[in-house]
């Protein structure tokens, strides 16, 4: 490989994770062979859970000799596999590639091309091109394969900085499987106001041989589907760029047949005959959505059928798997019995009375005030809500506020709202939102609101302290005789980063990682008044 991009081409990584497939040795050669700037170091993630035999890289010459390494992947999947793979590169720039591609000659070279771009953008995707059979139609495999081709985000070619995968945590490892975590970063690398684009490079991706079954074992993505709900809402599609999907057709032709079946124990033949049709028409129109774009064949064909019969279980099965995930994770991080702390406290909450800030006082004393979150917190989140008539409680907000107005104890709002500097909602629009949360929870103290987006700098923003500064000082209370209540790590740095304590109540989209970091932990919003009021956080 040449570096005739020269010296000031961006410097980076690649990092492949691979399950062991013969075709990583194909990539490597391709790497090899091609011209422009070499990356500082080729990261190949050996994501196998058994590691028996060796990986087939093949002869590396010199120069990817030099920048080869292995790293035993920790075998949950490729998000996993990917943080820990960006987590041991060193360049500015990390570029991901899957272990079924291969990158055209000038990959390198349109890299480096791709990757000249200004700061407010966070990742270029490289253009995946799938090679389809000639003289023929594609089969139903083909096609869900040659989805690549206009997938958005996807990481079978995608170079995101490294700055920006540890400013979000990189991928969400709740995603066991290669699907969905892409978007899912995506998603939140562009909430978080940066841009991602499309570059010129290119890599050919094969279709590799599957099992007939496949299309019933990617069914299993309807359960990364219910997490990409929770974690970005009803309309993350859209914004995604995903497509609709067929989950509603598959709940019911899945309840036809239940229905079916349940019919006719009771002995009820017309009500289990019209259920019977239903799931046959169901399952008729699915078959030919999928028989009629491709070759027709005696082996589609029959493929289509039975996989068609079974597809609405399975998928329907899977949701409700994700949904019970769900649910699980949400009961782990939150505390079972109502209240109870985490044991391991940060050591600024071990610490004694004369080793208290706090202008002298026992750190374990109630606050004299607590700052609440918005969004996530006192009510239901929607993503850049402006609209007052979708304002939603969240499950004892007003027990917990009664509680602290019989305590004497003062309150006040502290609130990211970037969807101001995003122009998806107004100033206006925001203060309509809080003056209706104001309405069901009654006066809650100072609004202090940040408008910017993280690219902006400011010192508002959270996890900076501004807002819990504003609000202290509007107050007239010390910062250190303060707790910040919220439901992801960037309220509990704030607090850090201002003196003051603070309580996470986690939700179904509060990253793990961020549950680990917190000093405490409540169950729910009025557990953690409760921990407030007792001295105990």
């Amino acid at each position: 490989m040449t570096t005739g991009a020269g010296a000031s081409a961006a410097r980076y990584d690649v990092v492949i994770p691979t399950s062991g497939r013969s075709s990583l040795r194909a990539l490597l050669e391709a790497l090899e062979a091609g011209s422009g700037p070499r990356p500082g170091r080729v990261i190949v993630v050996d994501d196998r859970r058994r590691r028996d035999d060796e990986l087939a890289l093949g002869q590396p010459g010199s120069w990817l000799a030099d920048r080869l390494s292995v790293l035993a992947g920790p075998g949950r999947g490729p998000a996993a596999a990917r943080n820990a793979g960006w987590q041991a590169a060193s360049g500015d720039w990390v570029a991901f590639l899957d272990d079924d591609v291969v990158p055209e000659a000038r990959w390198a070279l349109k890299l480096a091309e791709d990757l000249a771009v200004d700061s407010s953008v966070a990742a270029s995707q490289g253009e995946v091109i799938v090679p389809l059979p000639p003289g023929r139609r594609p089969t139903d495999w083909e096609r869900n394969v040659a989805g690549l081709q206009t997938a958005v985000w996807a990481t079978a070619d995608m170079a995101y900085r490294r700055s920006v995968l540890s400013a979000v945590g990189g991928f969400d490892e709740r995603f066991p499987r290669a699907y969905r975590e892409d978007a899912d970063l995506g998603l939140r690398v562009v909430a978080g106001g940066w841009s991602i684009v499309k570059g010129t490079r290119r890599v050919s991706h094969p279709v590799r041989p599957a099992p007939v079954r496949v299309s019933l074992s990617k069914q299993a993505g309807n359960a990364d589907d219910v997490l990409m709900s929770a974690l970005h809402g009803r309309d993350w599609r859209m914004r995604a760029g995903a497509p609709p999907g067929r989950r509603v057709r598959h709940l019911a032709a899945t309840a036809a047949a239940v229905g079916a079946v349940g019919f006719n124990a009771a002995r009820r033949p017309r009500s289990a005959a019209v259920a019977g049709l239903l799931w046959g028409a169901a399952t008729a129109e699915l078959a030919w959505a999928r028989i009629a774009p491709g070759p027709r064949d005696r082996t589609e064909i029959a493929t289509m059928a039975w996989t068609s019969a079974a597809m609405p279980f399975a998928a329907t099965g899977w949701w409700l798997v994700g949904w019970a995930r769900l649910r699980r994770n949400l009961a782990d991080t939150a505390r079972a019995p109502h209240g109870e702390l985490r044991a391991d406290l940060t050591p600024a909450a071990r610490r004694g009375p004369d080793e208290c800030p706090a202008a002298g006082r026992n750190l374990l004393d109630p606050p004299e005030a607590v700052f609440f979150d918005r969004d996530g917190t006192l009510v239901v989140d929607v993503p850049y809500n402006g609209d007052p008539d979708q304002v939603q409680l969240v499950p004892g907000a007003r027990a917990a506020l009664l509680k602290l107005r019989n305590a004497g104890i003062a309150t006040a709002v502290v609130s990211n709202q970037s969807g101001v500097a995003r122009g998806l909602i107004s100033s206006e629009q925001v203060d309509a939102v809080n003056a209706r949360i104001e309405e069901l929870l009654g006066p809650l103290g100072p609004w202090a609101w940040c408008p910017h987006g993280p690219e902006d700098g400011c010192d508002c923003r959270k996890p900076r302290p501004g807002l819990v500064l504003r609000a202290a000082h509007e107050l007239g209370v010390d910062p250190r005789r303060v707790a910040v209540v919220g439901d992801i790590g960037a309220d509990m740095e704030a607090a850090r980063a201002a003196g003051a304590r603070s309580v996470l109540v986690p939700t179904p989209t509060t990253r793990a990682e961020e549950v680990q970091a917190a000093p405490v932990v409540a169950a729910d919003l009025e557990a953690a008044v409760d921990l407030l009021l007792a001295g105990r956080a």
